[in-house]
């Protein structure tokens, strides 16, 4: 997962990466509300319109940034082997402890509240959709090889999302009966269970 190194060589690294590690450092500096696109393009080492080209406004910029860090989150915390079930929950619970302790989703969650509500959990955006169509796969997956239960794979990946975006959401309002290694505990037997045949 990206980092967000200051001034990257504009020779070896797109531009849209570039310009994504710039509004990744103003984020966990400054907060989604008073990141710009002017103060992304100085760090970025760009001109302002190759950012307006690319982004209308600092919320799709920020929307964008926040959909390329869950897909880190998620191509690092998935396993290689065995069977689909242990794999897919394990994904997910390795993920969701890594956006409780993300820097980047921390601060959003410090500061931006109601925003990060309206990015990760107040509609099916980008992030979901993807999240969807990794569980739905891997449901399947688990279906195939008998270690997931019965049921449309659709509504089964809609459960696990629900599930998983409460425990992210609410982790801190139970921190004092559940703190992360606890909450990874109880989540996985959750999702393990949910999806045992």
């Amino acid at each position: 997962m990206s980092t967000g190194a200051a001034t990257p060589d504009p020779g070896t690294v797109p531009v849209e990466q570039t310009i994504l590690d710039a509004a990744r450092e103003c984020v966990a500096e400054f907060g989604v509300r008073r990141t710009t696109l002017t103060e992304v393009a100085r760090r970025a080492g760009v001109s302002r319109p190759t950012v307006y080209r690319r982004w209308t406004d600092s919320r799709a910029l920020v929307a964008e940034l926040l959909v390329r860090e869950l897909r880190g989150i998620i191509a690092e915390a998935m396993p290689a082997g065995g069977p689909a079930r242990d794999r897919l929950v394990t994904a997910v619970v390795t993920g969701a402890a890594e956006v409780r302790s993300n820097p980047l989703f921390g601060k959003i969650f410090r500061t931006d509240t109601d925003l990060m509500l309206t990015y990760v959990f107040g509609r099916l955006g980008r992030n979901q959709r993807q999240l969807l169509d990794l569980f739905t796969t891997g449901i399947r997956e688990g279906q195939a090889d008998g270690s997931v239960r019965l049921g449309e794979p659709d509504r089964l990946a809609a459960m696990l999302l629900l599930i998983t975006q409460s425990a992210v959401q609410s982790a801190a309002t139970v921190a004092h009966l559940l703190d992360g290694p606890l909450l990874d505990i109880e989540l996985r037997h959750t999702l393990d269970s949910y999806l045992a045949p």
